[in-house]
């Protein structure tokens, strides 16, 4: 194979995650350049892999712009024909890179890659970021294989099918060097979460794929720099959906979608209040102030990428998962 890849950590004082999970993405990585792309940190993570891997490349970022600047910036020196974003806290496997390269060889309409997920503390499971590859329902709530919301199924070999997705997980994420650029790279205004699903909708748009395949296996902690308890986590997670559907979906259905997807935020900040969790009750209202107020930006947005009405698998998860009880995605 004549692709060239690179593998690329974005770290911010991440220096137990590098102890402990470098290591191996150096022993397993031959076929790439693995680089460290640091956003400012202020801690020693950076003298760290200096002093013991001195094959791994440092990419220094002046400032901590988050996931999707700190990638943009990082990514902008490189000529590597592939970028894998891989976060700091995913353990991978021998032989993880070659089935992804192999992916993009068959299928030159590929743009994206995401191999299976799983759960690095409970490894029989799918990891929630990512699993056997996402999707979104018609209101933008984003689902995977092996992953509807917060319930995890055992990975029994059920989704070691190779499929085209909708998304592919920001936690290993392999994606085209010319396709990122085409469709307008990671939008800097996420700063965190779904940013992944915005450029997956965006390459789906332009007309290109998104694949899964089982044969890559990486395991993932997830949380490690903001953890499902952190409010900051509710916040990024709604508003960034948000900003998924303003930007996205067809002129046509933009306007009930949205409607209906204010409705079911309302919903799912009360049910945050009677679980007691008030600060995530909060998050939710000011996700959605953030979003009124970055309106007019984002439609300007809006206006130059194109859409088409095929962006989603099923009417409603929610609907399905609290409503009719269906946990599992072969439920659906």
């Amino acid at each position: 194979m004549n692709q060239t890849v690179a593998v690329v950590i974005l770290n911010w004082n991440g220096l137990d995650l590098l102890k402990e999970f470098l290591p191996e993405v150096v022993k397993y990585s031959k076929e790439a350049t693995v680089y460290v792309a640091d956003n400012a940190s202020t801690d020693t993570s950076i003298s760290f892999v200096e002093a013991h891997f001195p094959e791994v490349k440092i990419i220094q970022n002046k400032v901590n712009g988050g996931y999707a600047k700190g990638y943009n910036d990082a990514l902008a020196g490189l000529s590597e024909d592939i970028f894998i974003l891989l976060n700091s806290d995913v353990k991978v496997t021998p032989n993880w890179i070659l089935p992804i390269e192999g992916v993009f060889e068959k299928d030159k309409s590929v743009a994206a890659v995401q191999p299976k997920i799983l759960d690095y503390k409970k490894p029989t499971h799918f990891e929630y970021a990512g699993a056997a590859g996402g999707f979104i329902d018609k209101f933008g709530y984003p689902f995977c294989r092996g992953r509807i919301f917060d319930y995890l199924e055992k990975d029994n070999g059920q989704y070691d099918d190779e499929i085209e997705i909708f998304w592919a997980s920001g936690a290993c994420l392999a994606i085209k060097r010319d396709k990122y650029y085409e469709v307008g790279k990671l939008d800097e205004d996420y700063f965190a979460h779904q940013e992944e699903i915005d450029i997956c909708w965006r390459l789906h748009n332009y007309g290109y794929k998104v694949i899964y395949t089982p044969n890559s296996v990486v395991y993932h902690v997830g949380g490690a720099t903001l953890n499902s308890m952190n409010p900051k986590k509710t916040f990024f997670n709604f508003r960034n959906s948000l900003f998924n559907l303003i930007k996205n979906v067809p002129s046509n259905k933009i306007s009930s979608v949205l409607f209906l997807r204010m409705v079911l935020d309302g919903i799912a900040a009360f049910k945050f209040l009677f679980e007691l969790k008030l600060n995530h009750f909060i998050a939710v209202f000011q996700a959605h102030i953030s979003f009124y107020t970055q309106l007019n930006k984002l439609i300007k947005k809006r206006k130059k990428l194109p859409k088409k009405d095929n962006y989603y698998l099923k009417i409603s998860v929610v609907c399905r998962s609290y409503g009719l009880g269906q946990k599992k995605f072969s439920d659906f």
